[in-house]
């Protein structure tokens, strides 16, 4: 990572002026069929739980940035390349001032020919099947652990609680949960 930074500094023509940031990014899908985790139950007792299979689900987009825990979500009905260039458009246009260096997946849409990554925005692309290198699936965890055994009537209503606990999801716990070593190690 040291040596990532140090080299953009020194090649880029013209950095941004407020320097880099550095964002984690990734995707998941949440929907209506129940998250099912582990429940505590009395020795001998089998746990029981309400499970609803309805497939209906949309995806949430989100970069955090483990340095200081800033994040960025948008919401979309599918995935692909089209949504993927919002997103990164979206996510250019709120952190103008900054070379904004954003770790991903390989996922196919990713490498889209039609891409047009904005200016100030570079990738950079984790190993293939390597999801545990990236701090975000560490976020979607905790959110799914949040909705589980929860049963939703629609989609507009599953949306509405993600949406309020991402509006509570402070900085400090963003920090705390992505801010691993070998991405935070560049700073001592």
């Amino acid at each position: 990572m040291l040596k990532l930074v140090l080299w953009l500094e020194s090649t880029t023509p013209n950095p941004a002026k407020n320097g880099l940031k550095y964002w984690c990014q990734d995707e998941t899908r949440i929907g209506l069929k129940t998250i099912e985790r582990k429940k505590i139950t009395a020795r001998g007792v089998k746990p029981i739980g309400l499970v609803q299979w309805n497939f209906k689900a949309y995806y949430l987009y989100g970069a955090v940035a483990p340095q200081t825990g800033e994040s960025f979500w948008l919401e979309f009905s599918h995935l692909d390349g089209q949504c993927f260039q919002i997103f990164l458009d979206n996510l250019a246009a709120e952190y103008p001032e900054h070379l904004n260096v954003v770790q991903l997946d390989n996922g196919k849409f990713h490498h889209s020919s039609q891409l047009k990554i904005p200016d100030n925005i570079l990738l950079l692309f984790q190993p293939p099947y390597s999801p545990e290198l990236n701090p975000n699936e560490r976020v979607w965890q905790y959110i799914k652990q949040e909705l589980s055994w929860e049963l939703y009537d629609n989609l507009d209503e599953i949306k509405e609680k993600v949406r309020t606990f991402l509006e509570e999801f402070s900085s400090e716990t963003i920090a705390s949960i992505t801010g691993w070593d070998y991405i935070l190690f560049y700073r001592h």
